[in-house]
């Protein structure tokens, strides 16, 4: 048995050296993956939030809530061309700036091994609510073949869990740099697989950040007009 375990931060790379207790010598120990300060720096998502995005209210101005929706929610609801698409998006943490630094590492510098770090809550998350498909958000071939990897699927692979890769993105532009209008507005982003399953299924879509809802609301609406019975969102970032 190993009394004592040394490994490295994945985000820091300093030595992580394990407390070790009764209770850590009569269970084992779960392999360290952030050193105690960069974990500390990871705030989940507590409190009131919006009831469809998850948006922490106590981040929130008063005048952009709308009883239990945030306004850009209450926007999307109000549109008859989206209402009732997505039904509810779930994220892990807020997206602040240690996460997105940590996010970039993942998505843009091709650190795979970072997605072991969100793995254990995405298992318990997905346990939870126990969906008949798991669809990562599909990146485009360049963005693929840019980054080797959808981080999306990663995740759900370090999970324990297997993919149904049933969307294609058709549509590479990217939407953080356009208008809300725009977002709205702007011509179906995904299409989906002709040998796809989806009538009658509960849908759980995976991305690793919810900005604005747009792709995820994308998606979410073919897959409902394709016959799925519901559809949410699980989401490293908010």
């Amino acid at each position: 048995m190993k009394l004592f375990q040394q490994d490295r931060c994945l985000y820091c790379h300093k030595e992580i050296t394990p407390l070790v207790s009764w209770e850590t010598l009569l269970s084992p120990e779960k392999e360290p993956l952030l050193c105690p300060t960069c974990q500390g720096r990871l705030e989940n998502i507590t409190g009131e939030t919006c009831r469809i995005c998850s948006r922490p209210f106590h981040h929130l101005n008063e005048q952009f809530r709308d009883g239990d929706l945030c306004h850009d929610c209450t926007r999307w609801e109000e549109d008859p061309d989206w209402q009732g698409f997505l039904e509810k998006n779930h994220s892990l943490y807020l997206y602040n700036d240690f996460l997105k630094d940590l996010i970039a590492m993942y998505k843009f510098r091709g650190d795979y091994v970072l997605a072991k770090i969100f793995a254990e809550l995405f298992k318990k998350e997905i346990t939870k609510m126990t969906p008949d498909l798991l669809v990562p958000i599909p990146l485009s071939e360049e963005r693929l073949y840019e980054r080797g990897f959808n981080q999306a699927t990663a995740v759900l692979t370090f999970a324990g869990f297997q993919s149904d890769d049933i969307l294609t993105r058709i549509h590479s532009e990217k939407q953080s740099k356009k208008s809300r209008e725009e977002r709205i507005h702007i011509q179906q982003v995904f299409k989906v697989e002709p040998d796809g399953e989806i009538y009658g299924k509960r849908v759980l879509l995976i991305d690793d950040i919810y900005t604005t809802g747009s792709t995820l609301r994308h998606a979410a609406k073919l897959l409902k007009e394709a016959g799925a019975a519901s559809v949410q969102s699980l989401t490293i970032a908010r």
